[in-house]
């Protein structure tokens, strides 16, 4: 046997092999009734009492095209509903089993007797450990919920005047809020002045320096009612770049822009000093 063949017959046990795992058994009633007569009644007792460890997934009902459309509908619910009350608590069932009720429509066989029926599908007590695998539910992807990071201002730590960035963050908790010195830009760009790189060098050397810590930089501007540009933004985004172009990990670094909605002072600032405090870029610490 060649190796196409000896695949093609390995795919069709397998495929045969999943199909086998989900069973069936089906019960018959007399016409226009929902309680087994006898013989089947035994027939599901029997059942029962054999298959007290399989589960159930499904319970399907069905009737003759004898009667209106309407009616067939409620007789197969009633039918399904009898096996329910008859099987429940007697053999396992799956918490979310699906109850179908299919009355007439389905394809009718011409013996009358085979259409009235309830077909229950169960999966083998063996066969359980692949249960979500046979019904052909994929695994839940579990989404871990971010924790809520409450903001802490600066101001809040008293840090001991003329600390250095370095001492700062050694001296902060999760959520502190820490404004970056000397971070200035060419009016209405994001392209950083010369005179910050100091302050930019300093937040690198620290961010090699722990490098557990994962900061959030946030730009805030000024001096106009909204960021119609998204200026803030790009500015922040701006110290990132430069940040990972020294070799910081992307990944340690998040961005936010908050245009004027947190300025430290009323806007429009009264003197040049309240619009610098309001023009400012901060870090926020993640992890440390």
């Amino acid at each position: 046997m060649n190796r196409l063949k000896l695949l093609s017959y390995t795919l069709l046990f397998l495929i045969f092999q999943t199909a086998k795992a989900q069973e069936q058994f089906s019960v018959y009633f007399e016409s226009n009734k929902f309680e087994l007569f006898k013989p089947e009644n035994k027939k599901l007792q029997d059942w029962i009492l054999a298959n007290k460890d399989v589960k159930i997934v499904a319970i399907n009902g069905y009737t003759d095209i004898d009667g209106s459309n309407g009616y067939n509908d409620t007789l197969a619910k009633k039918r399904v509903n009898f096996i329910l009350n008859q099987t429940k608590n007697k053999v396992k069932i799956r918490d979310d089993f699906k109850t179908r009720s299919f009355g007439e429509n389905f394809n009718q066989k011409k013996d009358k007797a085979q259409n009235r029926k309830v077909t229950i599908y169960y999966i083998l007590s063996k066969d359980l450990v692949r249960e979500d695998e046979i019904l052909g539910i994929k695994p839940k992807i579990s989404v871990p919920i971010e924790e809520e990071i409450i903001p802490i201002e600066e101001e809040e730590m008293k840090f001991p005047d003329n600390a250095t960035l370095q001492e700062k963050i050694q001296l902060s908790q999760k959520g502190t809020l820490i404004r970056l010195k000397d971070i200035n830009f060419y009016v209405s760009t994001f392209a950083i002045m010369p005179t910050s790189k100091r302050s930019i060098d300093e937040l690198i050397f620290v961010m090699e320096k722990f490098p557990k810590l994962k900061i959030e930089i946030q730009g805030h501007i000024c001096c106009v009612n909204s960021d119609i540009k998204n200026l803030s933004l790009e500015r922040a985004r701006q110290v990132k770049r430069i940040l990972v172009a020294a070799g910081i990990f992307e990944k340690r670094v998040l961005v936010k822009g908050f245009g004027v909605t947190k300025p430290k002072f009323p806007i429009p600032e009264k003197s040049e000093f309240e619009a610098a405090r309001n023009r400012r870029v901060e870090i926020m610490i993640l992890q440390k």
